[in-house]
């Protein structure tokens, strides 16, 4: 008799994020050519692999963001596997790594009733647009964000997140392969924008400022690394203005997801929140 198939799940080394990675493109993700390290480096032990008798075919992410909030992505099986239940054992893997915290996820439209069943709720829509884009001239005020101190944008960046994103912001802002603009008002950030060249084209995340008009000009900074090329934003459907840019440089909608929550959506100032940072680590 043939034994049955062993199914284990384990922490991910480093470079068998690059496989998943490398899993959420063939999903048609787009993920950033830098992103890798800097996911990491939120949580270590936050990258789980499902095995199939030692063979990798399935991942997710259940990263911590602190004692009280954490983040669920990568969450794939392989389609030769799907529907055997190893992504349910994956699945509960990653939960139980998260504890009691609150819990996000931007998971795909189709599978929103399934996240429903382990008590999640829908908060938003994201809606990825994209496009390729001819910027207009930058306004005043806008800088490199490596001219601002890391204090003022991580006190920045924690006013519009669930919880404080030391160490993955520092080395998001500081990969390789990417752009950051800063908005500078009377002295002071006013907001600011990473763009990264991805898979496809680029893509602009986060994207967040204190009004339409300053996330403009900054969408204007960033945007002039793509020329030639498709520009993509993940845009909170909820922000009015966000979705006006994205309108105004003739930006489609090409993708979207479901902004879930277990435990309580945090209260965030959606309408300073222009882009995502990331669909995988929020």
């Amino acid at each position: 008799m043939t034994p049955a198939p062993v199914f284990t799940v384990r922490r991910m080394a480093r470079r068998e994020l690059d496989l998943a990675i490398d899993w959420a493109a063939q999903e048609g993700w787009n993920p950033g050519l830098a992103d890798p390290d800097s996911f990491h480096a939120a949580d270590p032990e936050g990258f789980l692999l499902g095995l199939l008798d030692g063979e990798p075919i399935a991942s997710i992410s259940a990263v911590r963001y602190g004692p009280r909030y954490g983040f669920l992505g990568f969450y794939i099986v392989r389609p030769p596997f799907r529907g055997q239940g190893y992504g349910r054992a994956i699945w509960d893997a990653g939960l139980a790594h998260l504890g009691d915290r609150v819990i996000g996820l931007d998971g795909v439209v189709a599978q929103q009733e399934n996240y429903k069943k382990s008590g999640f709720a829908l908060a938003h829509r994201n809606i990825r647009f994209g496009g390729a884009v001819v910027p207009e001239a930058a306004l005043l005020g806008i800088v490199d964000l490596h001219r601002v101190g890391f204090a003022e944008v991580l006190a920045y960046d924690t006013l519009l997140s669930p919880a404080p994103r030391e160490m993955f912001l520092r080395h998001w802002l500081s990969a390789e392969q990417r752009i950051g603009k800063a908005l500078i008002r009377d002295g002071r950030l006013a907001g600011y924008g990473v763009i990264r060249r991805c898979r496809s084209g680029w893509k602009i995340g986060p994207l967040v400022a204190d009004d339409a008009t300053g996330a403009d000009a900054l969408f204007r900074a960033l945007a002039s690394a793509s020329v030639d090329e498709s520009l993509y934003l993940d845009v909170p459907e909820p922000n009015a203005g966000a979705l006006a840019l994205a309108a105004r440089y003739g930006l489609k909608p090409a993708f979207e997801t479901a902004r879930m929550y277990r435990g309580g959506a945090p209260v965030l100032p959606i309408h300073r929140i222009f882009g995502i940072t990331t669909s995988e680590l929020g």
